[in-house]
């Protein structure tokens, strides 16, 4: 038996967009043979639907376009779609409303539906939210092979690779039990850095443990914060990668299952990104790409400092949307240096990009006149440097606003962690590009694009001190640690969950160590006034950070690790 996976990238709640996709895979999937096509979770209507699941018309809608889809299909071969089904014993059981379903189509029928077990509540996810779980092992016939169907998280949780169970059940245990003699999985697994090599050791162990070959479509494109990067694959029992989906890209790819066997045959194995930086750059320049798109933009505008992380920037949305659709405008001050003009013209150049230079210092002093007599006695500070970065913001919301533009913000990681960025100023714009890229990673990138294409970024952005230029010989370490240090505390905290006195115990000076967590702490408000920002790690500031503006907790009098004691 043939089998096909699409990997399909679905725009969320366009239900027959979305149809329209699938149908066109099954049609290349008969062309190729196929007798059985996988598509992602949800793919309907596209993963995370988050609250539109609350709306019952929409639900009708994608169970009424489910059965015409079920209609449009070639004969002769199944599809596995992912929708929701209705939990009709809801209301006297009170569970959830919906279950998170996988649809069995075929020969113009709604054949059966299987249900999503294992519901994930962490980071990202609050399926809890809308759905109930499925409570069997789900599986089918087809042509004599049993086929295990399991839905996402339904694989997450082979306790002897984890080291513990995080749910009751285990559904790849439960169908090896059955004696299936395939296992499929339709997922919407987002992308963070080195996640695919996790998947496929996770999913290594359980084909060799359960004796199981494996078969995972996964969902690609950019939703908002969440980028998926596809790279479906398929197992055999000895746990080796039979076949790979390309990365950051729809695709559609096949796999034998030999019958007499019980196994898969090697097919189309997609190579592995040689590098971080290439796997992150794909990321982002489709989440780019998604974004713009998805909410109707075509092109964009970035303010252009002649600093790093705006260089990043400009160069990925030029990669993602192409050159015409980029805008790039300079604002300097008095406070700006001559090679900030230089330096942000050249990379343009280098990009091909259009540009427009608007000076801000009349603007400045407007504003000093309207606030001398209430600023008087006070010293020059952050409120005057401020409104440097405000009028910037102004500007660029006042293009976007005129001609349509999406504004991209240009803070990264290090900068919105300890709110070294403005509200209303820098942090303005539709899209936080790089908002989950450390600054150290930011001129990783910058070097891998010059090693890997003709130099884009100027040697001079490269090479100079990093700066605001809010006041005359300001730098980024005259208020912060180096970033090397900087980084390494963050990702200490943030991703590590480390106390002070690990970090401080890492080699870290403990004052730098309480400055840091101060200021991560006290940025609270400012992230959450940000745009939407790309996730490419495992902890990012977007829909899976849930921390409270107004807390009294001190961590850095804290230094508490728990234990428990049976």
């Amino acid at each position: 038996m043939k089998i096909a996976i699409a990997q399909i990238n679905p725009i969320i709640g366009d239900l027959t967009g979305n149809a329209q996709k699938i149908l066109e895979m099954a049609q290349q999937a008969i062309k190729k043979g196929a007798r059985l096509l996988l598509t992602p979770e949800l793919s309907l209507c596209g993963y995370p639907p988050r609250d539109l699941l609350l709306n019952p018309i929409f639900v009708e809608a994608m169970s009424v376009t489910l059965q015409q889809l079920a209609r449009d299909l070639p004969v002769n071969l199944a599809v596995l779609v992912g929708t929701v089904e209705l939990n009709c014993q809801a209301h006297t059981t009170g569970g959830k409303p919906l279950f998170n379903s996988t649809a069995l189509l075929e020969n113009g029928k709604v054949k059966q539906m299987f249900h999503k077990r294992l519901l994930p509540t962490y980071d990202v996810f609050d399926e809890h939210r809308y759905f109930e779980a499925g409570q069997q092992a789900n599986y089918f016939a087809l042509d004599n092979i049993n086929i295990g169907v399991t839905i996402c998280e339904d694989l997450w949780n082979d306790e002897e690779f984890w080291g513990k169970r995080s749910y009751t059940a285990n559904p790849i245990s439960d169908l090896a039990i059955l004696g299936v003699d395939l296992i499929v999985n339709l997922s919407a697994s987002p992308y963070s850095l080195g996640k695919q090599s996790f998947r496929e050791a996770m999913l290594r162990h359980s084909a060799v443990r359960f004796q199981q070959p494996v078969i995972y479509a996964n969902q690609v494109g950019g939703n908002d914060d969440l980028i998926f990067d596809g790279r479906s694959f398929a197992l055999n029992r000895q746990g080796e990668v039979m076949c790979r989906a390309k990365g950051f890209a729809s695709d559609l790819i096949t796999v034998d299952f030999d019958e007499s066997q019980r196994d898969l045959q090697l097919s189309s194995v997609a190579p592995i990104y040689e590098s971080e930086d290439e796997e992150i750059w794909q990321a982002l320049v489709l989440g780019v790409r998604d974004y713009a798109q998805k909410c109707r933009f075509s092109q964009v505008v970035l303010g252009l400092s002649g600093g790093i992380d705006s260089a990043l920037v400009a160069t990925i949305a030029t990669e993602a949307l192409g050159k015409e659709n980029v805008f790039g405008v300079l604002m300097p001050s008095p406070y700006s240096s001559e090679h900030s003009i230089s330096d942000a013209l050249a990379l343009a150049d280098n990009l091909g990009i259009k540009t427009q230079i608007l000076p801000i210092g009349d603007l400045m002093q407007s504003f000093d006149h309207s606030l001398v007599e209430l600023f008087a006695g006070t010293e020059f500070g952050l409120a005057e440097e401020n409104i440097q970065s405000r009028i910037r913001g102004n500007l660029l919301m006042a293009i976007a606003n005129k001609f349509g533009y999406l504004l991209l913000s240009t803070g990264n990681k290090s900068e919105m962690a300890v709110g070294y960025c403005t509200l209303y100023g820098d942090m303005n714009g539709g899209l936080a590009v790089i908002a989950d890229v450390p600054k150290t990673r930011v001129y990783s990138l910058c070097k891998w694009l010059n090693s890997h294409q003709s130099p884009v970024i100027p040697e001079n952005i490269l090479t100079k001190a990093p700066s605001a230029e809010l006041k005359p010989g300001q730098v980024d370490q005259d208020s912060l640690p180096p970033y090397e240090i900087l980084d390494d505390i963050l990702q200490r905290l943030i991703h590590n969950h480390q106390s002070v006195g690990e970090i401080v115990a890492a080699g870290h000076d403990p004052m730098v160590v309480d400055k840091v967590i101060q200021m991560v702490a006290r940025a609270e408000f400012k992230r959450r006034q940000a745009p939407p920002g790309l996730k490419i790690t495992d902890r990012a500031f977007g829909t899976g950070w849930r921390m409270p503006i107004a807390s009294n907790w001190n961590a850095i009098k804290s230094n508490y690790r728990l234990s428990c004691t049976f």
